[in-house]
């Protein structure tokens, strides 16, 4: 694809900067009258799909240059080269489906995790197997795929909290799954991630989630069972008792006995 932009910049031919993919259905149209020999530019606009914003003029000065006969030759293997690799992955995806029937159903399972869509979940699945006997824990899992912090200690001194090594294709799957997971509104992995970053950064807190990603891959895998998410609110709940005893204890400090009561609801 850089390819057939660099050859069509240097035909002074500016087509990417007025449609979004240069090779798409507009662009296709257009560069195959182009290598046909057409240069009349308003012809070649009006070869464009009516969903394209840009105005016919815009495309007829975006395509206003001077293509010729080498640099016709080289858009033509360039699509070439796209097709052929476009038809190689398709092949790759039906020979990659035709595969997945034994491991359907935990892909399918997978997927119920927030920021895991079916890709990641491929990627999870392929890297780490279903049968989670040969992890004692969650722990041990999560140790093999690099989310915790590598034991890197001195003199009773910690000198580094950076993630250990691990499975590269695995750990980039979380993170990326991390990442989407974070924007998915209302949900517990969301509000693990806002909870940590206040103290510890985004970085810590995407590591974080990507191993609780992991750690519910894990039991589901292990368990047969589907995803339950705990709810936004999950961490609030948790520090309430710890906030209770913190005021109780200034309270206390100040000379005062108070009885706790919940409010009726």
């Amino acid at each position: 694809m850089q390819r057939l932009q660099k050859t069509l910049e240097a035909a002074n031919i500016e087509l990417d900067s007025v449609i979004p993919d240069i090779a798409g259905q507009s662009g296709r149209a257009m560069l195959a009258a182009s290598i046909a020999g057409e240069t009349d530019p308003a012809k070649l606009a009006s070869l464009a799909n009516r969903r394209i914003k840009a105005a016919p003029a815009v495309l007829a000065e975006a395509l206003r240059g001077r293509v010729t006969r080498h640099r016709r030759f080289l858009l033509k293997l360039h699509l070439q080269q796209i097709d052929a690799l476009d038809a190689a992955i398709s092949e790759i995806d039906r020979e990659v489906e035709a595969n997945l029937a034994p491991f359907r159903t935990a892909i399918e399972i997978l997927t119920g995790i927030p920021g895991a869509g079916g890709l990641s979940a491929r990627a999870i699945v392929a890297e780490i197997g279903m049968d989670m006997r040969r992890f004692p824990t969650a722990a041990h899992l999560i140790s093999w795929a690099g989310l915790c912090p590598k034991n890197d200690e001195s003199a009773g001194k910690r000198r580094s909290t950076r993630m250990r090594k691990g499975a590269p294709w695995l750990k980039t799957a979380l993170i990326q799954s991390a990442w989407a997971a974070s924007r998915r509104k209302d949900s517990y992995l969301q509000a693990q991630f806002r909870w940590l970053r206040r103290k510890r950064g985004d970085k810590k807190a995407i590591g974080a989630v990507a191993a609780s990603i992991l750690t519910a891959a894990y039991r589901m895998l292990r368990n047969g069972t589907l995803y339950e998410d705990l709810g936004a609110s999950h961490f609030e709940r948790q520090a309430k008792p710890n906030r209770i005893k913190q005021l109780l204890a200034k309270i206390a400090n100040l000379g005062y006995a108070v009885e706790i009561k919940p409010l009726a609801a």
